[in-house]
């Protein structure tokens, strides 16, 4: 079984802490309906985090990008360490200030936006905030939280990832050449010998010590030069990069609002296109009840008709009868008047 998604996975950590359990228990549950026993007790075995725990996973679910951004800036920050790059050091740290500062604003941003999540007073930031010191100090705690499975806030009291090494300085006073002990004898007693001042001791010494100090200097000096040569340069060329980005963004800025009003003007244009065949439509229906209406009467004045000249055929079916039978009358009366002359 491949057990449970990362979806999954990351829908609980950023499930408060408070209701962590019973989310968990539900997949747990689900799981098994599924016949996935292999991913219940994975999802078994994952812990509740801590509020300020929680609330660093969020970050890294719901801000990727940031923690990327830090865990880069820690891999940084502990080469610089390791090197004992001091400008540079200097630089990451001031920059290490500022992002954990931003980050602490994002996390009390993204707490404010979940509707189950402690007051704003309540919220462990110093926790918070210790923990992405942590991780720059620490790369597993940097890989935890770019995970955004922690489950407890993270600290670290020491500085950096690597211990500063014991130096010493090293003078001609430190240690007496051995031809210059002299030796016990057998029987004899320990010649004293000639007392030598600590400065003409430890002068040639001291002097060899000095130059190398002189060196170290001139060397630490130049080094620091060229670094900050080298920090100005990059600067120079990361403005050069802004500069070019912003004149890409400024160009695609006036593009898509070109694009934005051209795109209002064809509305426009089709909402008068749209209310002008609206007003066709009603002036259509309009016309078309009237001509119903027209077409209504003109049948019941046709009926009627129909009805009158059903009428008047009769009545002149009846007149004609009665005609044809008068006229057969009066034959009948001539014939009569004929017979009897």
């Amino acid at each position: 079984m491949p057990g449970p998604s990362t979806e999954l996975v990351q829908q609980l950590y950023r499930t408060p802490p408070d209701r962590f359990v019973a989310a968990r228990d539900a997949a747990v549950a689900d799981a098994r309906r599924a016949g996935d026993p292999s991913t219940a007790r994975q999802l078994a075995r994952l812990r509740r985090p801590t509020v300020a725990a929680w609330l660093v996973n969020l970050l890294a679910i719901r801000r990727p990008e940031l923690v990327a951004d830090l865990v880069e800036l820690a891999d940084e920050l502990r080469t610089a360490q390791r090197e004992l790059r001091g400008p540079r050091l200097r630089e990451l740290s001031a920059q290490r200030r500022a992002v954990v500062g931003a980050l602490v604003a994002e996390v009390r941003k993204l707490a404010a936006a979940e509707p189950d999540a402690p007051p704003a007073g309540r919220l462990p930031l110093a926790e918070v905030e210790a923990t992405l010191n942590a991780a720059f100090s620490d790369a597993e705690v940097a890989e935890q939280v770019r995970a955004g499975r922690l489950l407890r806030a993270a600290s670290y009291a020491g500085f950096g990832e690597v211990p500063r090494p014991q130096l010493r300085l090293v003078t001609g006073d430190d240690e007496e050449p051995e031809e210059e002990r002299p030796a016990r004898r057998p029987g004899a007693q320990r010649a004293r010998p000639e007392p030598v001042t600590r400065t003409d001791r430890a002068a040639p010494g001291t002097d060899r010590a000095a130059s190398r100090t002189d060196r170290a200097a001139e060397r630490a000096e130049q080094a620091e030069r060229a670094a900050q040569r080298a920090a100005r340069a990059e600067r120079a060329r990361q403005r050069r990069a802004l500069d070019r980005e912003m004149a890409l963004a400024q160009a695609d800025q006036k593009r898509v609002e070109a694009e934005l009003t051209e795109a209002t003007g064809q509305e426009r244009d089709g909402v008068a296109v749209l209310d002008g065949i609206e007003a066709e439509l009603a002036e259509l229906e309009r016309r078309r009840a009237v001509a119903e209406q027209d077409l209504s009467r003109a049948k019941l004045a046709r009926r009627a008709a129909e009805r009158a000249v059903t009428v008047a055929r009769r009545r002149a079916g009846e007149v004609e009868a009665a005609i044809e039978a008068l006229a057969a009358e009066e034959g009948d009366a001539d014939g009569g008047a004929g017979a009897a002359d």
